[in-house]
């Protein structure tokens, strides 16, 4: 990752959980329960919440692990991970670690998690920053162990669409467009039966899969 990103992510950190409330419309955090409990993980499961940002997936998912059970919210923003921590020690959430590393190199032992989450934030990433997540996922997932990923689902205002295509372009990513059509493909590539479901709010997509 740049170190412009970087920057951009630290001070964005600030703001960053009334702006996607405000943008996804979702004050009850209903999307952070509708990815967190796919994996259907349970006490002393073992999970990886990628590009974690202020930890909000993380922290649900270690209410369903318990405090026999380990997660960790991986993100690449300091500032982004200060702010996790801070929540997370508010919250009381126990067995729950913040790493700094990018989602293209993972820190991690091939076979260590039964779940890889990942929220909003693949689609930034570019071509071959998302091949290798993705590659680096399967290697760290364990046998049978899911991958569940949550995107935006594209804008049908024009407006709002214009705005999502400049935010993508501004971040450096300009084949979003092969990921946001071709999703399940891409991650058929290294999981099998991948599917597609649609969120409540109808403003984001869950594509997810299993480690074979």
């Amino acid at each position: 990752m740049n170190s412009l990103r970087r920057i951009y992510y630290n001070l964005f950190s600030k703001i960053y959980d009334p702006i996607i409330r405000l943008h996804s419309k979702d004050q009850e955090g209903l999307l952070r329960t509708f990815i967190a409990e796919k994996p259907c993980l349970s006490g002393g499961n073992v999970a990886l919440d990628l590009c974690t940002g202020t930890g909000s997936v993380a922290i649900e998912l270690g209410k369903r692990v318990g405090r026999t059970g380990l997660v960790i919210g991986l993100d690449f923003s300091e500032g982004m991970l200060q702010k996790a921590k801070r929540k997370a020690f508010q919250l009381g959430v126990g067995q729950l670690h913040f790493v700094q590393a990018d989602a293209s190199h993972l820190p991690f032992k091939s076979f260590s998690f039964q779940a890889v989450t990942c929220s909003h934030a693949f689609y930034e990433l570019k071509r071959i920053e998302r091949r290798e997540a993705i590659a680096e996922v399967a290697r760290i997932l364990m046998q049978g162990g899911s991958f569940c990923l949550m995107e935006h689902a594209k804008p049908e205002k024009f407006f709002h669409r214009l705005f999502f295509y400049v935010r993508i372009l501004f971040l450096g990513s300009r084949d979003v467009q092969d990921f946001l059509t071709q999703g399940e493909a891409i991650l058929g590539e290294k999981f099998g039966h991948v599917t597609t479901v649609m969120s409540s709010t109808g403003k984001s997509k869950l594509i997810f899969g299993e480690r074979l």
